[in-house]
């Protein structure tokens, strides 16, 4: 009867945690499920054997994760086969790890041990793909908080590592003062909330940075590169000359999005004259996204035409996975370029910090349903650099964000109208974070506390019988 009822108990909580996680991950996470998701199969994880609770955990986060897979399967970013299985079942094995740790650990009767080294594994592992990864990181679980700006802003201090951190910390920490009722470790989970609570108000009520008006502009029914060699592409500059044209006074940054045109040399007269002349008459400064084709290779830039009417400034993507890489900043004043893809990894964004830039602007291109996660990357981005961001995706989202990661305009594209437009004033950076100046300090912490662990203990303990008390401090948990 125990065991039957053992077993019900278990099937539950898996249930309950794929639930959640369906609702708390993915392209539209509800944030405040992505907390709960971990509880019920901590709660049941000590009522099994390791082997069991790795099971259940990998099992109900790979199943919660699959509310991805409609996107994954028409993706040409992360096609389902196999990189988008490849993500999903990573994670579920990392979540799995973290769970099995806990558990681990708690039954030895290392209580806050267990706390604090589930959600350290979590991130270790975490870190260590996007440091080897070179399409970087995105999509996590510091990415579902990112319209929380009073928890958003620990990524100031330990970048998003920090929120990733704490997202599992807390229903790790609540599940184990659950398990063993001890009020010790319900105070240590409550400080810590406390803490970034109180660092996320009192940076949130800090002076902002200077305002700067911004223009995000995006055509609605113009696909990836227009070439400027057809009609279409003499059509689409004279569109996009008008829609500046247009725009209100004062505006001094207008954002078009990622491979808007395209050609093959280097400065296409039709482009280069248009958005030159159109810089100088409006004193405004056009970042344009542009492919040149030549050599038989795709070279992704950001063109950026200067208020004064100078030649355009050249950006080559750093990070794109199918064309040659630039290495290259280009700070117009306070203001850094950098193309989609950039923001999944820490560089540039943190040399553009630390060089002076306020305000980062992004031509972006994404697949529609995933427009809210990039954009949201780009946003923790800003928030550990304390830099601004201005968003400017093709067939997503247009968004502007301040360095405090607080969303000041926002919109989606590919409404039926021939533009979509955004105008906002938006407060820059007040200057580089802690996390710009000191980099993945926390994360490299996380994966030294993880491996300490490790070295130092180990488990000595039978499929479904924890250790008592007495026999933990003879025998170290891993």
């Amino acid at each position: 009867m125990d065991s039957s009822r053992n077993r019900t108990l278990l099937a539950l909580a898996a249930l309950c945690s794929t639930a959640l996680f369906q609702l708390g991950t993915g392209l539209s996470p509800v944030a405040a499920m992505t907390w709960l998701a971990p509880l019920p199969l901590l709660l049941t994880a000590p009522r099994t054997s390791g082997r069991a609770a790795a099971c259940l955990a990998f099992g109900s986060c790979l199943l919660g994760l699959t509310n991805s897979r409609p996107f994954l399967a028409h993706s040409h970013d992360l096609p389902l086969w196999p990189w988008g299985v490849a993500v999903t079942v990573g994670l579920a094995a990392t979540f799995a790890l973290a769970v099995t740790l806990f558990r681990a650990l708690l039954v030895n009767g290392r209580t806050l041990l267990a706390v604090t080294t589930a959600p350290a594994a979590w991130v270790a592992v975490l870190f260590g793909v996007a440091s080897v990864n070179p399409t970087g990181i995105m999509g996590t679980l510091a990415t579902t908080q990112a319209d929380v700006p009073l928890i958003v802003q620990t990524a100031a201090i330990t970048g998003a590592w920090g929120v990733e951190y704490l997202v599992l910390f807390l229903p790790v920490a609540v599940a184990a003062a659950l398990i063993k009722r001890d009020a010790r470790i319900a105070a240590v989970a409550a400080t810590v909330l406390a803490v970034v609570l109180i660092n996320g108000g009192v940076r949130l009520a800090l002076d902002d940075g200077p305002t700067r008006r911004v223009a995000l502009v995006a055509s609605n029914h113009h696909g990836w590169v227009t070439d400027l060699g057809t009609p279409a592409g003499t059509e689409l500059v004279a569109a996009y000359a008008r829609e500046v044209e247009a725009l209100p006074d004062g505006v001094a940054v207008a954002v078009l999005p990622e491979a808007a045109f395209g050609a093959h040399e280097a400065r296409p007269a039709l482009l280069v004259d248009t958005m030159t002349a159109l810089a100088r008459a409006r004193g405004i400064d056009i970042v344009v996204g542009f492919a040149q084709w030549t050599d038989g290779e795709k070279y992704n830039y950001a063109l950026t035409f200067p208020a004064s009417g100078a030649e355009p400034v050249r950006y080559l993507e750093h990070h794109d996975r199918v064309s040659p890489p630039g290495h290259d900043l280009t700070l117009l004043g306070t203001t850094g370029v950098v193309v989609c893809g950039d923001v999944d990894h820490r560089d540039p964004t943190a040399d553009y910090a630390m060089a002076g830039a306020r305000l980062l602007a992004v031509p972006a291109s994404d697949e529609q349903d995933n427009g809210r996660q990039r954009s949201r990357t780009a946003l923790l981005r800003g928030v550990e650099h304390g830099v601004a961001v201005a968003w400017s995706g093709r067939s997503t989202r247009l968004m502007a964000a301040d360095a405090r990661g607080r969303v000041v305009a926002e919109a989606s594209t590919g409404g039926p109208a021939p533009f979509t437009t955004v105008v906002a004033d938006v407060p820059t950076g007040d200057g580089p974070t802690p996390y710009a100046r000191l980099g993945d300090w926390f994360a490299w912490l996380c994966v030294g506390f993880v491996v300490t662990v490790l070295v130092r203990y180990r488990v000595v303990t039978r499929p479904g019988r924890p250790q008592n008390r007495n026999a933990a401090r003879t025998t170290a948990a891993s």
